[in-house]
């Protein structure tokens, strides 16, 4: 299926952030992952996908422009103030539309695809654009199941006693919780004016994309880098369940 016909008239284009930068886990962006960089991962995904108009790329690191631009993504420079701990990500993506703005009008959506969730697949990305479409909700946001529920959470005391926690979930059942699910930060989908509107990237309204634990890993420490890896070793991300 040509999944830009599938859309109709709709135009989204991706945008993938990824600035030099991390405290926690040192050029992460550029790290290898299954043989290539890990902002690649997002890079092929967006490509293979066939749903968007253009790719951009934001960043302030040359070389994650020029692998953006050797791909046939369009490289976006990213100035030095919205390329620190501080800015925003909501910053970055207008400033990512105000230079599509600049040649073209404003897309209909965009898909913000962040480099750290690197097994979000090409068909994760079609599947979400076509609830997009079908739903014609202001956004739709990729989640998976929690791994624990929160209410089996509680709080301790100050010297470490327990009455409090036990007392909070003694009587529940694990069969009878309800089923909760986590941002996982792999697709965020929005139309654009409502994101300028609205300064965010969770609408009222919004709907939610499902996705497997299995391919909702956030690499955002060496462990998670470690984990990452493992699976791709041992599965190719499209075979993961």
């Amino acid at each position: 299926m040509n999944e830009k016909a599938a859309l109709g008239s709709k135009k989204i284009i991706a945008i993938i952030p990824a600035r030099a930068g991390s405290k926690r886990l040192p050029g992460k962006n550029m790290l290898d992952l299954g043989g290539k960089p890990l902002v690649q991962w997002s890079m092929d995904a967006a490509l293979e996908s066939g749903v968007f108009q253009e790719v951009y790329v934001s960043s302030d690191e040359p070389a994650i422009l020029d692998l953006a631009r050797r791909l046939g993504t369009v490289a976006v420079k990213r100035p030095a103030a919205l390329a620190t701990d501080q800015a925003s990500l909501v910053e970055v993506v207008k400033h990512v539309l105000e230079q599509v703005q600049e040649k073209a009008a404003l897309p209909d959506a965009f898909m913000l695809l962040q480099p750290t969730s690197p097994l979000r697949t090409a068909d994760d990305i079609r599947q979400a654009a076509r609830l997009w479409r079908d739903t014609r909700a202001p956004a739709v946001i990729s989640v998976c199941e929690a791994h624990h529920s929160p209410l089996w959470c509680g709080i301790l005391d100050e010297d470490g006693g327990m009455d409090e926690f036990i007392a909070a979930v003694n009587n529940r059942r694990s069969q009878e919780l309800p089923q909760y699910h986590c941002l996982n930060g792999a697709i965020y989908l929005l139309d654009s004016r409502v994101f300028l509107a609205r300064n965010s990237f969770l609408p009222d309204g919004a709907r939610a994309y499902l996705m497997p634990r299995e391919r909702s890993v956030d690499v955002d420490t060496s462990i998670d880098h470690l984990f990452a890896n493992f699976l791709i070793k041992h599965h190719t991300p499209n075979n993961l369940p």
